[in-house]
């Protein structure tokens, strides 16, 4: 089957491999929708993921099919049932599994593979974090839930509530889902980006859109919105200035989402005295749960959120390389369908 294959820092080659052996537990899913994701970009530019993917390894983890092989051992699942698999699952047994922190797992088991033909989803995926697809379900639609996984989790640890302004930073998918969930719980929102053509789905998704400005303070610059401040600020770029200014956007006993993951190894330098005499309350969001894995799926299948408002460019599985390029050159594609079956 063809696969694409990470071998390195922005080396990705699309080979074929063959399918390996179901092992006990195990079940093979054909796989017919798979999704460009931000994270991916990241570990395209980097060569490796610490914790997810050591290159070289299959490539990809936004995904559903068709189970298309089951192991003997596997009574719950048949050949022909439409799922859709989340790209991870925890181990259940250690202290943050034991306290409902699943996403902080000390072995949280990654499963990528997600542009290829088919993938082998491991026993404890299959037994945690594999889910069956109503009748009606595109599978355009479903792979959006592990993205939208994580943004449920940070909803959730914000504590969103209906009436509150919210300020999301960032007008990429992550962000523009942000922006669907809360309004979804009544919250008036603005999103803040650059890109106009992402503003405009902002927009669209019904929140208010506002291009970042940057000033210039002691030399350094320094993010600006209009209409700050507000309840809660969602951070969802990944920069130390971008962190930084959400503390200054957000109203004196407010919330902020670090959501955003930075570079390894960058630091932060927040205001002291606003942090403490603004009482604000800062958090981070990462990953996903099983919980909010299957409320990921109730908002897809409820028709919240729809690839057809995330999903606007198209590529087949061969073309993947020339896509990534072309991604850390500044496509502004939300997310993109890689057509793994040609």
């Amino acid at each position: 089957m063809k696969a694409a294959i990470l071998y390195g820092r922005e080396e990705v080659r699309v080979e074929e491999i063959t399918p390996p052996p179901l092992a006990p537990g195990q079940l093979r899913v054909e796989i017919q929708a798979a999704l460009t994701c931000g994270t991916d970009l990241k570990v395209f530019r980097r060569g490796y993921h610490a914790r997810m993917i050591v290159p070289p390894a299959v490539f990809g983890h936004e995904l559903a099919g068709i189970v298309s092989e089951v192991a003997p051992d596997v009574a719950d699942w048949k050949i022909g049932e439409r799922v859709v698999v989340a790209n991870s699952a925890p181990c259940g047994v250690c202290a943050y599994c034991h306290r409902g922190q699943e996403n902080l797992c000390d072995d949280l088991l990654f499963l990528n593979g997600a542009y290829a033909e088919s993938i082998v989803v491991p026993a404890r995926l299959v037994a945690k974090n594999l889910l069956r697809l109503r009748s009606g379900t595109s599978f355009r639609d479903a792979a959006l839930t592990e993205p939208l996984a994580c943004v449920v989790l940070g909803v959730n640890d914000a504590k969103l509530q209906a009436g509150q302004r919210v300020l999301v930073i960032g007008s990429g998918p992550i962000g523009l889902m942000f922006a669907v969930l809360a309004r979804q719980r009544g919250c008036a929102v603005t999103v803040a980006g650059r890109g106009e053509s992402r503003l405009q789905k902002a927009r669209a998704l019904g929140a208010e859109a506002a291009l970042v400005s940057a000033d210039q303070r002691d030399g350094a610059p320094i993010l600006t919105v209009a209409g700050a401040p507000f309840d809660v600020v969602i951070e969802a770029v990944g920069k130390p200035e971008t962190w930084e200014a959400a503390t200054r956007l957000v109203r004196k006993g407010g919330v902020v989402n670090f959501f955003g993951g930075c570079p390894s190894g960058t630091t932060v330098s927040l205001d002291t005295g606003l942090i403490h005499y603004s009482n604000l309350t800062l958090l981070a969001s990462f990953h996903h749960t099983p919980t909010t894995v299957r409320q990921a799926l109730e908002f897809i299948e409820a028709g919240v959120v729809r690839a057809a408002d995330f999903v606007d460019g198209e590529c087949p599985l061969t073309r993947l390389p020339e896509l990534f390029k072309s991604m850390t050159q500044g496509n502004q594609a939300v997310k993109s369908l890689i057509q793994v079956h040609e």
